[in-house]
């Protein structure tokens, strides 16, 4: 009875999946490294908004789920951002240093439309430190790969085939890196959250 039940339950999910209808697409735009909208606003009133500011750019499928109203859209993205870490620059000092980083995000958000253009989503995020640089001469060694998981949340609108999206991503698990340079080995937590503003383009 167990197995009728199960393969009917697999029978249900093939069905809804096979009636889907699919979008695909691409997207860029923005990401910001911060933790609030008020941090954002501080950093642009004091100049230092550059220092933490990157992009994105990437590839999106959308799977409309027929009857419920939902969708569920995986997303694969290249991401650019630059944050600060604090170094030991001497035996008695330390200093903020720009880090440079790459990496591969797979948000995969499950979604709800309203009111014709707009919408909400939520899902986890799945992150791959690709490469690392920071700017400091001294630094002889930088491995800053890792794997990490987040959680993405936003809200859009899309009118026709261009759609405008903000979202906030929060990690869950930390991507530490090492750094080597003359006065030795650090490790640092290059895990950051981010405000995200994409455009995006259905064809």
């Amino acid at each position: 009875m167990k197995k009728i039940i199960l393969s009917l339950c697999f029978l249900f999910a093939a069905v809804h999946f096979s009636q889907a209808q699919i979008d695909f697409g691409i997207k860029a735009g923005i990401n910001y490294n911060s933790d609030s909208f008020k941090e954002v606003t501080d950093d642009i009133i004091n100049g230092s908004a550059e220092s933490r500011t990157g992009f994105h750019g990437g590839i999106w499928l959308r799977f409309k789920l027929p009857m419920v109203g939902w969708y569920i859209k995986p997303e694969l993205v290249y991401t650019s951002l630059k944050s600060e870490v604090n170094l030991r620059t001497s035996p008695t000092a330390t200093q903020k240093v720009g880090y440079d980083f790459q990496k591969l995000d797979i948000p995969v958000l499950i979604g709800k439309k309203f009111l014709k253009v707009a919408y909400v989503n939520i899902g986890p995020s799945f992150q791959y430190l690709i490469d690392g640089d920071l700017d400091f001469e001294d630094v002889t060694n930088l491995n800053a790969d890792g794997f990490t998981v987040g959680m993405q949340l936003g809200a859009g609108v899309e009118i026709g085939k261009l759609g405008l999206d903000l979202r906030w991503e929060r990690a869950f698990s930390d991507v530490e890196s090492e750094v080597f340079s003359a006065l030795g080995s650090a490790n640092f937590d290059t895990r950051v959250n981010q405000i995200i503003i994409g455009l995006s383009y259905r064809f």
